[in-house]
C-alpha cells in the first residue's frame, strides 16, 4: 500500500465486522380453505464495515451502515389440489450512512495549482511543507422509500414431495440526503500565511462544503427455485437454487444539488448464485434436529473490491433444531458458519486518497431464534 500525498500510512484497520441484529415478524392467516392472507416484516438488506479510526484505507472508506425496513402484506390462492399461488407488495425503506476521511492536505496542493501556482515551485514546495496530514472527515447520510412485489407458485409433486417458485422484484431507490465535512483549522505564520489562507477558505467554500446530495440505486431483484421431499417418517431432504441480479448496481456515485459528481467509486457487480441443501431429522417425540450446506457466490469481481464491501463467495454449513411442546406452539434455534474465500485488494485512489493493497480474511457466524405461535 502506499498512502495519500501528504500523509501517513496508517494501519490496518482492525476487525472492521462487528454484532449486528436482524428481527423479523410474520403472521399468515387463512380466510377460507382456498384464500390466506399474511404479513411479513423483515430488514432484507444491510450492510456494516466500520474500521478503526487512522487506517490505511481511510480516504477511501470509513464506515459504511446500510439498513433496510421491508413490509410485504401477501395473498394466497389454491386455484386446484396441490397447487398454490402467492401475490405480495412491498414497501421497503433505506437508510445509509458513508463516513471517510478526505485529504485536506491535498487538497490545498490542487487548489494552489487551480490558482496557477506551479507544482515543483518554491511557492508550490513551501505549501506543501507547511501543511502536511491534513485531514476532513466526510459523513454521507441519505434515505429514501421504494416499491416492489413478489410472487410464487408451490406445486405438490406427490403426497411426499413438493416444489416452489418465487420472485421477488428489484427495488429502485433515489436517495437524497446531505454530506457533510469537517474541515481543519488552518494557521500558518509568516508571509506563506495569507496565500494559504485564501486556498484553505476556498477549498472550504467549494470542494469540501456541506451539500445536498442524491444517489441512484437498484437493489437487486432475487429468484429462488427449491424441492422439498419426504425419504422416510424420519426424514426430509432439501434443495434450492438462489439467483439475484446483483448486475443492478455498477457503480455508487453521489452527486451534488447543482448535478457535479462529489464521489464515485466503480462496483461493476455481477449476477449471482446460491445453492443450498439440507435435511430434516425427525427423531420422535418433540423434537426435529436440521442441517445444511451451501455455496454463495458474492457479486464482488476481483479487480473491482473495495474497503466499504470487502466481500467473496462463501460456504456456509449450518445447524439447528426445533422443539415442538404443544401443537400450537413451536421454538426454532439455528446457527450457521461462513468460511469466505481470502480477498484480495488492490484499490487506487490515487495521491488524493493511496493505494490500499493487501488482503482480507472474513468469517462470519449467525445465530437464529424463532417463536411460533398458532392460533
Amino acid at each position: 500500500s502506499t498512502p495519500a500525498a501528504q500523509q501517513a500510512l496508517g494501519g490496518n484497520g482492525g476487525d472492521a465486522g462487528g454484532l449486528n441484529v436482524v428481527p423479523s415478524l410474520y403472521v399468515a392467516m387463512p380466510i377460507n380453505s382456498r384464500w390466506a392472507v399474511g404479513l411479513g416484516v423483515t430488514v432484507p438488506w444491510g450492510l456494516v464495515t466500520d474500521y478503526d479510526e487512522g487506517w490505511i484505507g481511510r480516504y477511501q472508506g470509513d464506515k459504511s451502515d446500510i439498513q433496510t425496513l421491508n413490509l410485504n402484506p401477501a395473498v394466497s390462492w389454491k386455484p386446484a389440489a396441490g397447487i398454490a399461488v402467492g401475490f405480495g407488495l412491498n414497501a421497503q425503506r433505506i437508510e445509509a450512512t458513508f463516513t471517510n476521511d478526505v485529504n485536506y492536505s491535498g487538497a490545498l496542493l490542487s487548489a494552489a495549482a487551480a490558482n496557477g501556482i506551479v507544482p515543483g515551485s518554491a511557492t508550490f514546495n513551501a505549501i506543501a511543507g507547511a501543511t502536511p496530514g491534513l485531514s476532513s472527515q466526510a459523513v454521507i447520510k441519505g434515505s429514501d422509500n421504494a416499491y416492489g412485489w413478489n410472487a410464487g407458485v408451490l406445486w405438490d409433486l406427490s403426497p411426499q414431495q413438493r416444489m416452489g417458485l418465487s420472485y421477488r422484484s428489484a427495488m429502485r431507490y433515489h436517495i437524497s440526503g446531505q454530506a457533510r465535512f469537517t474541515n481543519p483549522t488552518v494557521a500558518v505564520a509568516g508571509p506563506l500565511g495569507p496565500t494559504v489562507g485564501a486556498l484553505s477558505a476556498g477549498v472550504n467554500a467549494v470542494a469540501l462544503s456541506d451539500t445536498a446530495v442524491r444517489s441512484d440505486v437498484k437493489l437487486p431483484a432475487i429468484a429462488n427455485l427449491s424441492w422439498f421431499g419426504t425419504v422416510s417418517s424420519a426424514w426430509d431432504l432439501m434443495a434450492d437454487l438462489q439467483w439475484t441480479g446483483w448486475s443492478s448496481i455498477q457503480a455508487l456515485t453521489f452527486t451534488r444539488d447543482d448535478g457535479s459528481v462529489l464521489q464515485s467509486t466503480p462496483e461493476n457487480f455481477k449476477d449471482t448464485y446460491k445453492l443450498a441443501v439440507g435435511f430434516n431429522h425427525r427423531p420422535g417425540g418433540a423434537w426435529t434436529w436440521r442441517g445444511g450446506l451451501a455455496y454463495d457466490q458474492s457479486p464482488v469481481r476481483d479487480a473491482y473490491r473495495t474497503a466499504r464491501l470487502p466481500d467473496a463467495d462463501r460456504v456456509w454449513l449450518t445447524a439447528g433444531a426445533q422443539y415442538r411442546p404443544t401443537a400450537d406452539w413451536r421454538f426454532d434455534v439455528g446457527a450457521a458458519y461462513l468460511w469466505v474465500r481470502s480477498a484480495s485488494i488492490d484499490a487506487n485512489g490515487g495521491s488524493a486518497a493511496g493505494r490500499l493493497r493487501g488482503h482480507y480474511d472474513n468469517n462470519t457466524m449467525i445465530l437464529s431464534m424463532q417463536a411460533t405461535k398458532a392460533f
